[in-house]
């Protein structure tokens, strides 16, 4: 049976849902495993890895809507993450730094974030999908800011309110394997039971059935031309160089973030609580992000992508100082700390906004949305192989000469920035 439902009853949810399970596996593990002795180079390695599916997820995104409806895959996939977040607290094994990282649990930990990071996934190209077949187009264009708010909120809860609630947990209890046991249960409780209300709250849109006509030898055949027709586009090579190396400073910084934060300060961190952790960077740092999103996306629609570009490449740069100055000095008044990291997240939200404009632009043309699906995958890649090595290169140069070459990396954004052209007038509003 097709029936309605009012979008305030399952959009706030459906995209709150699309931001946890993303968060626990790429931000949340960062900070546990951290908390659990990990060395920084192993940690980054490990976690970096976990951002895999994302990459690699327009190989089977055109599967999605041949098999099944985007409702199915949805509440499928979300089942499926209840499950694997439910088993992962008690997978979770004891011991400290090299006993953590060698048990067979561990391995076990990593499969069921593996699980949740591919469920996740796939469950981001049902949930985009079924959000277009839903709404009309006025009502998409209506709820684009409440799905993007509650996806925001999501990032709060699982990077701010976790975390804090972790290092809360750990300073009364005195043991924080126990308190990121009891986080994490509470978290696969709380998305258990979105999961359950998203068995009645989604609506049965009439348009969003499984497509009987479309085998899966056509797919593979456009899929093919998919990929032919995207790397033969003008300007491809200078594209993917900009894609992939746009974010380099961030993407080295963003994976040492929480470590650094961590860390003790004879180890040249900070030495913040994780309580404090989870309201510096997972609460204050995520809403200037979003402040700086939301002024970027003012400022490009004013001044067109082009114009905007440098500005915006600078804004993504040039705050990264601010991380030198904290390795460099290492201060512990908290109000000062916190002022430094939102002023460099800030600067990534408003240097961001260029970033997913281009992505858009070269995708333009015949297969705009498969070929925005590719640009995105190369979006993921630009973070997950410069994390995979950040680890390594902390230790073996030490905090603060870590944060002078991630300064020196700025130099290839302004290269990269040099080398595209895009048209005067794209972007404007």
């Amino acid at each position: 049976m097709k029936e309605y439902r009012n979008p305030w009853l399952w959009i706030p949810t459906l995209y709150f849902a699309e931001g946890i399970p993303y968060f626990i596996v790429n931000n949340i593990s960062v900070v546990m495993f951290k908390n659990m002795g990990m060395p920084n180079g192993m940690l980054a390695l490990y976690t970096s890895l976990l951002y895999l599916p994302w990459v690699i997820k327009p190989l089977w995104s055109p599967f999605v809507d041949i098999i099944r409806t985007k409702r199915w895959w949805i509440i499928s996939m979300q089942v499926l993450m209840s499950v694997a977040m439910m088993l992962l607290p008690f997978m979770l094994p004891k011991g400290d730094g090299a006993l953590f990282a060698s048990s067979p649990l561990f391995y076990v930990t990593l499969i069921l974030f593996w699980i949740t990071a591919f469920a996740s996934a796939t469950h981001d190209i049902a949930a985009d999908g079924f959000y277009m077949l839903g709404l009309n187009s006025n009502k998409q264009a209506e709820f684009v800011g409440i799905r993007s708010t509650f996806y925001r909120l999501s990032s709060i809860f699982g990077q701010g309110v976790l975390v804090a609630l972790a290092g809360l947990l750990d300073r009364r209890t005195g043991d924080v394997h126990m308190a990121w046991k009891l986080t994490l249960i509470l978290s696969a409780v709380i998305f258990a039971a979105v999961t359950l209300y998203h068995t009645w709250g989604l609506p049965r849109p009439a348009a969003d059935s499984r497509s009987e006509s479309v085998r899966a030898k056509d797919i593979f055949k456009e899929f093919r031309r998919t990929f032919a027709t995207f790397f033969r586009k003008k300007g491809i090579w200078i594209a993917m160089l900009f894609m992939l190396l746009y974010r380099l400073p961030e993407a080295f910084l963003v994976k040492m973030m929480n470590p650094f934060l961590l860390d003790s300060m004879a180890e040249g961190g900070l030495g913040l609580s994780t309580e404090a952790v989870g309201v510096v960077y997972g609460t204050v740092g995520v809403a200037a992000l979003t402040v700086g999103g939301i002024l970027g996306g003012i400022a490009a629609s004013r001044w067109g992508l082009k114009k905007a570009l440098w500005p915006m490449a600078m804004s993504l740069t040039l705050p990264c100082l601010s991380f030198v100055f904290l390795a460099a000095f290492q201060p512990e008044n908290i109000w000062i700390i916190g002022s430094c990291v939102a002023l460099d997240q800030f600067g990534y939200g408003f240097g961001f906004t260029a970033y997913m404009l281009y992505l858009i632009y070269f995708s333009e043309g015949e297969f705009k949305t498969a070929h925005y699906s590719l640009c995105t995958a190369f979006m993921a890649l630009s973070m997950m192989l410069p994390g995979m090595v950040a680890g390594y290169i902390q230790e073996a140069v030490g905090y603060t000469n870590f944060f002078i070459f991630v300064m020196v990396c700025c130099l290839v954004t302004v290269l990269v920035t040099m080398t595209v052209k895009v048209d005067p007038e794209y972007g404007k509003k």
